[in-house]
């Protein structure tokens, strides 16, 4: 009996460990940090969009192809990437992921003169953005479920990265010249680089190696192929109108290409400092009810969107669009852990390449659209339907997740007596 009381009495105090004592906080920063400047890295090619452009002389469909080849990029190698950081640890994947973002920085100052050649730029970008792959995981391993949503959020927030790159690259392009702001961003990547490998740290325990077999048993699941959905419309739909909307709105709106990267800064940090918000509301209130609302929003905003008001109302509009987009992601995130448990790592992967290929799919679809139409409505169309159709999955395979794997609304199931 007095051992049973004392156990119980452990657990409760456990139980009761606050955030910051729960986990490991400088691997948390470092996660971070490594994502942030990863993230930045990855949409370079869109915040310096307008300057490649109008050097190039580039049409609608190549503008928006080319925004969309890194996160094409980052969504085929996140699989790869999740795949190493369960086979040999985010740390030893996060350092490989790091050292090879050097590659596309040097080629797109010292090479890149033609679409061609900005095309494959693109596409070893994709390295910076396969960071999410192990920057989730490597927060996720340290904290205990009823924390997972703030931690993933937090790590997460790397999506920030954005910001850096929409509010600079255009004024160093503009004072350098676009080729010379890719050496420029060697610098960020070096301290990124010595941060993590000086303060980052393997969560205790054994590196579980997943099999292929394994990572074909994720992939198989039904769950894995709507949380890709969720994830597609949250993240891909930040991404890719982070990376193309600084072309949107000097096409659309005619301001200049600083203007069109403040406006996008304002837009992206709604979207960027919300997600461990999302996270946290989470955890609170329940992913599932978070999702819910938040997708019926998208669409709503996104259909405001499609309807080109004048520009303010169209800042405001997109500044709430992102701004739910990011709160969507990390209530997506907050899930996660609880439907995969310690194949998170490989969800992450599979989930981040299905975020990608959805980031992917936004700023293809907008260019090409604009160009055969002559209009940007029916791409933004498109998106919220898509909003439509996850708020329907949602709703209809909560009935069967609730009391199997997650409490009521999505919060952490309660720990059975």
């Amino acid at each position: 009996m007095a051992s049973s009381l004392h156990k119980c009495a452990t657990m409760n105090v456990n139980e009761e460990k606050s955030f910051l004592k729960s986990g490991h906080l400088p691997t948390l920063l470092s996660a971070f940090l490594y994502f942030d400047v990863s993230f930045m890295i990855w949409v370079l090619l869109g915040a310096l969009g307008n300057y490649i452009a109008s050097d190039l002389n580039l049409s609608p469909t190549q503008k928006g192809l080319m925004t969309a080849i890194p996160l094409l990029g980052g969504s085929i190698l996140r699989l790869v990437f999740g795949q190493l950081t369960d086979l040999i640890g985010p740390k030893k994947t996060g350092c490989l992921g790091l050292a090879l973002t050097t590659l596309p920085l040097l080629g797109g100052w010292l090479w890149a003169d033609s679409i061609g050649k900005i095309y494959c730029v693109g596409l070893l970008l994709g390295v910076a953005g396969a960071s999410f792959a192990v920057a989730l995981p490597m927060a996720s391993r340290w904290y205990p479920a009823k924390h997972q949503g703030l931690a993933m959020g937090i790590a997460g927030a790397g999506n920030s990265g954005t910001l850096l790159a929409t509010l600079f690259a255009p004024r160093l392009a503009e004072a350098f010249g676009w080729h010379t702001v890719f050496a420029i961003a060697l610098v960020p990547l070096t301290i990124a680089a010595v941060v993590f490998v000086a303060f980052a740290k393997e969560a205790p325990g054994p590196v579980k190696k997943n099999e292929v077999a394994q990572f074909a048993g994720v992939l198989k699941e039904r769950d894995t192929w709507l949380f890709g959905l969720f994830y597609a419309v949250t993240f891909g739909g930040f991404v890719g109108l982070a990376s193309f909307l600084s072309i949107f709105l000097r096409d659309q709106y005619g301001v200049s290409k600083i203007t069109a990267g403040d406006l996008t800064s304002l837009c992206v940090v709604s979207g960027s400092f919300l997600r461990p918000v999302g996270g946290m509301l989470a955890d609170k209130l329940g992913g599932i009810r978070m999702l819910t609302v938040l997708f019926g929003l998208v669409a709503l905003l996104v259909l405001g969107v499609a309807q080109v008001p004048a520009l303010w109302l169209g800042i405001t509009i997109f500044f709430l669009l992102m701004a739910c987009l990011g709160i969507g992601n990390g209530s997506v995130f907050q899930l996660v852990p609880q439907r995969f448990g310690k194949q998170v790592g490989v969800a992450t992967g599979i989930l981040g390449a299905a975020g990608g290929l959805g980031g992917f799919f936004l700023p293809t679809l907008l260019g090409s659209l604009k160009q055969s139409t002559g209009s940007y409505a029916s791409g933004f169309s498109v998106l919220a339907a898509f909003a439509v159709i996850a708020l329907i999955v949602l709703a209809i395979a909560q009935g069967e997740w609730v009391g199997k794997w997650i409490g009521k609304h999505g919060r952490v199931k309660p720990v059975e007596a």
